[in-house]
């Protein structure tokens, strides 16, 4: 097996074929190729594979596996996956937060201005971006020091992407005990712990002065605007009385790092990807670009919901890379969806287990990428030609790219 196993498993499928059990040590893995078969087991038969396998990553870093991601298949998964459909990541909740990528976006774009003709790390920027999104979103008014949370998000996300030799002998107290990893996790989710906590309580207080001023803490939030933020909709349901399953603090944190660790990481890896993309593809970006720069004549911002009026740069930012070419137009005028229903192509996973973030996910994905193409003339290093860019991705759950995006961009003359 090579850093980067999925690499390992296509190669191994090319010579053994589609479904393929292989042994971890301890860990018995079945490994499946072919949509026909990913069909069966996700919607034909997907109760029976609905479980998730407990790790030491998801016992620390997810509170003992009680976030939606890694919970146990059964009555309280289906309990926090209603809260999140219904109310942490509904439609109406996305829709609330637009002002927030809006005005992360357009200090984005401002900031970029400023280095206009400089080489900018592309990569690191959008991360920002992404996780100020969360953030705020999350958080409303009450983080103070949101980039040192930010950081600490980072870093224990990139922590819980590995895994732990422990994992793959289960039967080993030993190695479970001497973990030198699992006192790893242990002191970061202390660190976690301590602003988070922080951050709950605070909105606990914040949300009993404001009912004791105003008499109906349902109207009222932590959020920038007056609104609800992601903590307080948890804090709400939670004070409803309704729950089968009674949720605390741990819940909302094991939640919310779900949240940073995927859904940050996922969005801004799939802008990072596409740009990269379109710098080694200028056929491609060139398209993109006239599409945009046309439905968009004369503004200088782009507002969230003009978006949909997008066509082609859809078919790009719904594509995260492919094994071969980078290809938007094999999109075009097929059956083909992003949604779960086609095996063939399934980034947001589906049956039972299918990202419930899919609604913020794209939304935090197609209002930067456009504003990025329509705004910026985008040039690679002086000397670096656009088949030269290293393409290979890090070990981890998301597949981010190992090297950072650094391009030279180069303010658009119509917006000048």
């Amino acid at each position: 097996m090579s850093t980067l196993p999925y690499r390992s498993f296509r190669h191994l499928a090319e010579q053994f074929g589609p479904i393929m059990l292989l042994k971890f040590c301890e860990v018995p893995v079945i490994v499946v190729s072919s949509p026909e078969i990913a069909k069966q087991i996700l919607k034909d038969n997907d109760p029976n594979f609905a479980e998730r396998s407990e790790s030491i990553v998801t016992k620390i870093m997810w509170y003992n596996s009680i976030s939606i991601a890694f919970s146990p298949y059964g009555d309280y998964w289906r309990q926090m996956r209603k809260i999140c459909a219904m109310e942490l990541l509904s439609a109406k909740n996305v829709r609330s937060f637009g002002s927030i990528r809006n005005d992360e976006v357009s200090g984005l774009i401002k900031s970029i201005q400023l280095s206009s003709g400089k080489p900018i790390n592309l990569t690191e920027m959008i991360f920002a971006l992404l996780s100020s999104i969360t953030c705020r979103a999350a958080f409303g008014k009450v983080c103070k020091d949101s980039d040192a949370l930010i950081e600490l998000m980072k870093e224990a996300s990139r922590m819980a992407s590995g895994f732990q030799i422990a994992d793959l002998f289960p039967s080993s107290k030993i190695l479970n005990t001497l973990s030198w990893g699992k006192l790893r996790l242990v002191m970061m989710r202390r660190k976690l712990d301590v602003i988070l906590d922080d951050i709950i309580n605070e909105h606990k207080e914040n949300l009993a002065n404001m009912s004791k001023e105003n008499g109906d803490i349902a109207k009222m939030g932590n959020g920038e605007f007056g609104n609800e933020d992601l903590v307080d909709v948890f804090l709400r349901v939670e004070e409803s009385g309704e729950l089968e399953f009674p949720i605390g603090n741990d819940n909302i944190k094991a939640v919310l790092f779900d949240m940073f660790s995927a859904g940050t990481e996922t969005s801004s890896t799939t802008i990072d990807w596409t740009m990269a993309e379109l710098m080694r593809n200028p056929r491609v970006m060139t398209k993109a670009q006239a599409e945009v720069r046309q439905v968009f004549k004369g503004s200088k911002i782009i507002k969230e919901n003009d978006v949909q009026k997008l066509k082609y740069l859809k078919l790009g930012s719904q594509v995260l890379t492919n094994p071969d070419d980078f290809e938007p137009e094999r999109f075009e005028n097929n059956d083909v969806d992003f949604v779960g229903s086609d095996f063939q192509y399934i980034p947001f996973g589906t049956g039972k287990r299918i990202c419930p973030g899919m609604t913020f996910g794209l939304a935090s994905v197609e209002l930067p990428l456009a504003q990025l193409l329509y705004s910026f003339n985008w040039k690679l290093l002086e000397g670096v030609k656009p088949e030269d860019l290293d393409m290979i991705e890090n070990p981890g759950v998301t597949a981010a790219r190992k090297d950072n995006l650094i391009v030279v961009p180069t303010s658009y003359e119509s917006l000048v």
